[in-house]
């Protein structure tokens, strides 16, 4: 009778306990995109002129723009202003999920 090598892998860690260990993760990186989703963002253009307010999810939930801002003479500043808070909205999500989920993904990518 041959005796079959242990192939468990991962240091002794069976299958069973990686699975549980993922699932575990799961749940954690499940938790945190909720409690991301529930926040709001903020992006701004110069001086406050463009003010965009974004859902964790990346949804645009509010957009205001100063009076100040629009110029009839000078359609292409506001635009600029406007392109400005948005991407600066949407960064301030992706800093806060790299932040948060990042330490799940690390060594992965």
């Amino acid at each position: 009778m041959s005796k079959r090598p242990n192939f468990n892998g991962m240091g002794g860690m069976n299958m069973q306990q990686m699975m549980k260990q993922a699932k575990k993760l799961q749940e954690q990186m499940a938790q945190e995109q909720e409690t991301i989703a529930a926040q709001e963002f903020v992006g701004k253009s110069a001086d406050d002129l463009v003010v965009a307010t974004f859902a964790g999810d990346r949804k645009l939930k509010e957009l205001n723009i100063n009076k100040e801002a629009i110029d009839p003479d000078d359609p292409d500043m506001l635009q600029d202003l406007i392109i400005d808070a948005i991407n600066k909205g949407l960064s301030a999500i992706d800093e806060a999920t790299q932040a948060s989920l990042g330490k799940y993904t690390k060594g992965m990518i």
